[in-house]
C-alpha cells in the first residue's frame, strides 16, 4: 500500500486529467457554438499559474485547490457586455446550443473512457477468465455447489472474460432477483449450471465494501495454466505443448494457476519433469526439461510458457469499447438508483480519501490499472455531472428545458432557490462520501 502521499499525488493527477477532459468538453463545444470563453481553469481557488491567449484574450489557468475545475462564458446577466460581443453570451445563443454546451462536458468523459478502453484493447489483454478460489463451508456458495479452481464462464446471460464483468453480473444478479446464476468450467473443459440463492432480507448487506465474497463464501481466485503462448527454444515447445493446453500438475503436485506453477518450477532448474495437461477434454502426460536461466545471481527453472494475449484489432476493440463504456455506465446508474431504494448500501459512496488511496493502489499494480481507475472515474464523473441538480451540468440543462418549454427563462427567484437546494444536496453527498471514508480508515 503506497503512502499518503504517493496517494495524494496519483489522486491529483487523476482529478487534473479527469477535470480538464471534462472542462474541455464545455469549452470546445462552447466555442464551435459561437461563445465568447473568458476563462478556462483547472481548480478552484486562487490561480497559481495563468497566461493569457487567442482572439478572444481567453485566461487559461491553474488554481490552488485540484478538485475541480470551470470553463466561465460570457454572460449578459452578469453585466453588460461590449457591443463587438453582442451575441455571442452564453444565454444569447440559442437553447439547442446551450444544451450542447452542457452536454459536452460529461460527454467527453465518456469519450474518454471509449479512447482508453480502445487503445487497452487494442495493446492486448490477458484473456484471463475469473475463477473460484477458496470455498467456505456452509456457505451460499458451497451450497451451490461451487468448487475451488472452475472457470467462470457465464454470470446470467453474460459471458464474462475478466473479474470485471463478472462482479458486475454477481452484484446485478444478487440486488434484482437475490439469486447468481453462473456457468462454470472445470480443468476438464466440462460445464455445468450453478445458481447462488440469497435470501432478501440479506442481499443488501452483501453490497457494503467488501462484504461481497466474504458473505456469498468463496474468494476470487487466480485462473487455471492454460497456455497462451510458447517460448521459442523453449521446454514447453520441446515436450510437445501446445496453445490453449491447460497445465494441471507437475509430477504429483496439482497447479492450480501460474503463481503456483512457477514455485513449483524455479527451484529445480534443469530437471526433467512430468507435465500433466488437459487437451481437448483429455488428460495427458508429457515429459519436459526445464530450462536455466540467472535473477539475481540465482539459476532458476522455467517451463517456457505464457498468459494467452487477447489482441483483436483496431475495429472489434473499438466496438468493444463502446460496449464496456455503456456496461459500466448503466451498472452504475443502476447501483445509484438501488442506492436510493435501499437494495445497495450506500456504504459504497467513497470521498475523495477512498478514492485517492485507490488511485495510489491502481498505480502501484501498473500503467494498465491506473487506467482501469481513470475510466472508472471518468464514467462516474460523467454520470454524476448529469444528475438533475441545479449546480451541476444536469440541473443546468432542465433550467434551459424548461426555458425552452416555456417559452422564457426561469424566475431570477426560482434559480436562486434551485441553486441553494443543489448546493445543500452537493454538501450532504460529500459530507456522508468523507463520513464514510473515516469509518473505513477507523475499521
Amino acid at each position: 500500500m503506497g503512502s499518503a502521499l504517493t496517494n495524494l499525488l496519483y489522486f491529483i493527477v487523476a482529478i487534473s486529467v479527469l477535470v480538464a477532459v471534462h472542462e474541455f468538453g464545455h469549452y470546445i463545444v462552447g466555442r464551435w457554438a459561437g461563445m465568447k470563453v473568458l476563462r478556462f481553469s483547472i481548480g478552484f481557488g486562487k490561480p497559481i499559474w495563468s497566461r493569457r491567449a487567442g482572439a478572444d484574450d481567453t485566461e487559461y489557468c491553474i488554481a490552488s485547490i485540484p478538485l475541480g475545475g470551470y470553463v466561465k462564458f460570457l454572460d449578459s446577466r452578469e453585466g453588460d457586455i461590449d457591443p463587438a460581443d453582442d451575441g455571442r453570451a452564453f444565454d444569447q445563443r440559442p437553447i439547442p446550443a446551450r444544451i450542447a454546451v452542457l452536454l459536452a462536458g460529461p460527454g467527453f468523459n465518456f469519450l474518454f473512457a471509449i479512447i482508453a478502453f480502445w487503445f487497452l484493447f487494442m495493446d492486448g489483454s490477458p484473456a484471463l477468465r475469473p475463477a473460484i478460489g477458496e470455498v467456505t463451508p456452509d456457505s451460499y456458495a458451497a451450497a451451490a455447489g461451487l468448487r475451488e479452481g472452475e472457470q467462470i464462464i457465464r454470470v446470467g446471460n453474460a459471458e464474462v472474460l475478466a473479474w470485471d464483468g463478472a462482479l458486475i453480473g454477481i452484484l446485478d444478479g444478487l440486488v434484482s432477483e437475490n439469486r447468481i446464476a453462473m456457468t462454470l468450467e472445470d480443468n476438464f473443459g466440462a460445464r455445468r449450471q450453478a445458481v447462488i440463492e440469497i435470501p432478501s432480507q440479506t442481499a443488501a448487506s452483501l453490497t457494503e465494501p467488501g462484504a461481497l465474497f466474504e458473505g456469498l463464501g468463496f474468494m476470487p481466485g487466480p485462473p487455471p495454466v492454460v497456455i497462451g503462448n510458447l517460448q521459442e527454444g523453449g521446454a514447453a515447445l520441446a515436450a510437445g505443448l501446445q496453445e490453449g493446453d491447460r497445465i494441471v500438475a507437475i509430477d504429483e503436485q496439482p497447479i492450480a494457476h501460474f503463481r503456483q506453477l512457477i514455485e513449483v518450477v524455479e527451484p529445480i532448474p534443469g530437471q526433467r519433469v512430468n507435465v500433466h495437461f488437459v487437451r481437448e477434454q483429455s488428460r495427458q502426460t508429457t515429459v519436459a526439461t526445464l530450462g536455466e536461466r540467472t535473477r539475481d545471481g540465482k539459476t532458476t527453472g522455467f517451463l517456457g510458457v505464457g498468459y494467452l494475449i487477447d489482441n483483436i484489432g483496431p475495429v472489434r476493440s473499438f466496438g468493444a469499447a463502446l460496449e464496456q463504456t455503456w456496461a459500466k455506465s448503466i451498472f452504475t446508474l443502476q447501483m445509484l438508483g438501488r442506492m436510493l431504494t435501499g437494495d445497495v448500501s450506500i456504504k459504497n459512496i467513497s470521498g475523495p480519501i477512498n478514492i485517492a488511496q485507490y488511485a495510489g493502489e491502481s498505480a502501484e499494480r501498473g500503467f494498465r490499472s491506473f487506467v482501469d481507475f481513470l475510466i472508472l472515474i471518468s464514467i462516474s464523473l460523467g454520470i454524476l455531472n448529469l444528475l438533475p441538480i441545479p449546480v451541476l451540468d444536469g440541473g443546468q440543462i432542465v433550467y434551459q428545458v424548461a426555458e425552452l418549454l416555456k417559452g422564457s427563462p426561469l424566475t431570477e427567484r426560482a434559480q436562486i432557490i434551485g441553486q441553494q437546494v443543489g448546493i445543500l444536496a452537493l454538501l450532504l453527498l460529500m459530507s456522508f462520501a468523507f463520513y464514510n471514508d473515516i469509518a473505513r480508515i477507523l475499521g
